[in-house]
């Protein structure tokens, strides 16, 4: 591989790290870039995060890796991914990531279209059970959406690179997250306040939608829809109690959305109600 970006370029084989050797490159963002390495510390294969070679020296970049694995370590669910370790010193600042099996919601979605419901409701109940223990723990994940989503059993919820703190996130005056997953209040937080659990409640409602639909509540345009209209209601061949918890997440007022815990008390008994299925999934 070369280097034709802002990237490490690295090949099979070669090392991130004296204890890392990469396996093959995941993605990234704007500051990191994802690896699949082979730890020799855990002795098995793991998820690196690593800033890129220009923000090495940018002390924002590091702010962002320590407050991911600062918010790593305070939320410990098994629902989400775990950080193992990480280093803001040395050549390529890194963390060290617990890697998940399965294929992303955001990938399954465009392959293979809506989920069923044997498949969406447990995805539903895992994720509120993150976004009830977030809220003990006193943190906004602030980026629910499918693509922090690994389909398994349970699924898993990954990427807490923007978490905050409820105290900073109810600071926040500035946009954070992902358009067309954010909440009025994360999109207008100087208006309409900051970014509250409630927040993360509005991106589980929209991510459920995307996966019982096939598509985005407030479509992919460009802007902030969410900030002046409400979303579709979900068709008819949706259970009512499944559509009532969707439009209730996705209430524009913070304070009438449910709670993760009543989501997963209105979700549970329409999941008792579904035929076992034997779901594969396959990473690509």
């Amino acid at each position: 591989m070369g280097r034709t970006e802002d990237s490490w370029g690295l090949a099979p084989g070669e090392a991130l790290t004296p204890e890392l050797t990469v396996m093959r490159r995941l993605g990234g963002g704007s500051s990191y870039e994802a690896w699949l390495a082979f730890d020799e510390l855990t002795f098995a294969p793991v998820v690196v995060k690593v800033l890129r070679p220009s923000k090495v020296g940018d002390e924002r970049a590091h702010a962002a890796l320590e407050r991911e694995a600062v918010a790593l370590a305070a939320v410990n669910h098994p629902v989400v991914v775990r950080g193992l370790r990480h280093t803001s010193t040395g050549p390529r600042p890194h963390l060290v990531l617990e890697q998940a099996d399965g294929p992303r919601l955001s990938t399954l979605v465009r392959r293979h279209g809506p989920l069923q419901e044997q498949q969406y409701l447990p995805l539903a109940l895992d994720v509120a059970s993150v976004l009830h223990y977030l809220r003990h723990v006193g943190y906004v994940h602030l980026d629910i959406k499918p693509s922090n989503i690994i389909m398994g059993a349970p699924a898993r919820v990954i990427d807490l690179s923007v978490a905050r703190p409820v105290t900073e996130a109810a600071a926040l005056r500035t946009p954070i997250g992902t358009d067309a997953y954010m909440a009025p209040e994360q999109c207008d937080p100087g208006r309409l306040g900051g970014p509250t659990p409630a927040s993360d409640v509005w991106g589980l409602g929209a991510t459920l939608f995307e996966a019982i639909s096939g598509e985005k509540p407030f479509g992919s345009g460009e802007g902030f829809p969410q900030l002046t209209g409400r979303a579709p209601a979900l068709g008819r061949r949706v259970p009512d109690e499944v559509r009532g918890v969707v439009a209730a997440a996705l209430d524009p007022n913070p304070g009438l959305r449910p709670t993760p815990a009543q989501i997963a008390h209105a979700l549970q008994p329409v999941l008792g109600r579904q035929p076992a299925a034997r779901l594969t999934y396959k990473v690509r």
